[in-house]
Formats: structure tokens, sequence, C-alpha cells
């Protein structure tokens, strides 16, 4: 059985997804992720990890579950996007908006590829760095998504930023 995702291009019935669309797929999933992970990983993981229901942190103890709060959170968002990118071509976000995730050659990208496209989620791991890694990894998670709306934007042809490009060439297009 071929692939029979739809490749990019005139006369394909596909065109780059633009920034509205992309922005509104990527607050869908925000929204869901920020979700998992307050229950999850703060509530649930973190409180059992810490043996503390009070919610409370102090001291190392406070630093720890931090530590465990940002890596777990890192995790998550990346393997929530490169899973769902890379065995459907497109997060619940993406669906929502019907928008689809193609590598380089069509067809959904690989694992890497849909990593390499969303590894700036994984700033959120230097909250590990005590008193101003959450405060540089938000920096920074900033800078890269004001890149990639200005990279999107600029791209007029294609809407690709670096993200797509660190990944090999990835395109976002919509459907129907």
């Amino acid at each position: 059985m071929t692939d029979q995702t739809p490749q990019p291009g005139p006369g394909t019935g596909t065109r780059p997804g633009e920034l509205l669309d992309r922005f509104l797929a990527r607050l869908v999933d925000g929204i869901l992720l920020a979700v998992v992970d307050g229950v999850v990983v703060t509530g649930i993981v973190v409180g059992a990890v810490m043996g503390d229901s009070s919610g409370l942190y102090y001291g190392a103890s406070g630093y720890a579950a931090s530590a465990v709060s940002a890596v777990l959170g890192a995790a998550l968002y990346l393997g929530y996007f490169g899973y769902l990118e890379s065995t459907r071509g497109q997060s619940v976000g993406k669906m929502v908006m019907k928008l689809r995730v193609l590598g380089p050659q069509g067809g959904n990208p690989t694992l890497e590829q849909s990593l390499r496209r969303n590894c700036w989620v994984a700033f959120g791991v230097l909250g590990v760095v005590p008193v101003i890694g959450g405060l540089v990894g938000g920096i920074a998670s900033l800078v890269a998504v004001v890149m990639i709306a200005v990279g999107i934007n600029s791209d007029t042809v294609n809407r690709q930023a670096w993200h797509d490009r660190f990944a090999g060439g990835t395109h976002v297009v919509k459907e129907g």
C-alpha cells in the first residue's frame, strides 16, 4: 500500500498552512498539554515523588520537585508532538485546524524530523537550573516562537520557518 498523504505544490489540493491556522492549532495543543501537564506531571507524579500532598515545596525538596516537573514537562511536550506528527502527521490541534505535517519527501515526517522541528518546546527543561532556569527557559521559548512566527510570515511561498528547515525541510499544509 502506498502513502496517500498529499504532497505540497500546485494542483495537489493542498496549500501551505497559514500563520493563524498554525497558531490556533498550537493553542489547542497547548491547552490540552497544559491540562495534562498540570494534572498528571505536577499534581500526581511530583506529589508522589516528593511525598507531600500539600503542594507546598520548600528548600531542597522544592528544587527537586521543580527539576522533576521541568524534565517531565519537556518530555511530555516533545513526546506528544514527536509521536503524533511521526505516526499520524497531525497533533490534535492540527486535526482540528485541518493541518498536516509532511516530511521533506512527503508523507509523515520521521520521529527524528518531528523531534527536530519541535525541539524548542524542550526549553522548559532549563527549569532544572535553580532560581533563573525557568525564566531563561521561558524567554528562550518566547524567542523561538517569535522567530517561528516571523519566519512563517516572511516565507510567502512555503510558509516554512527555521524549525522546518532544521528538520530537513518539513512542510505544514492545509488539507481540503
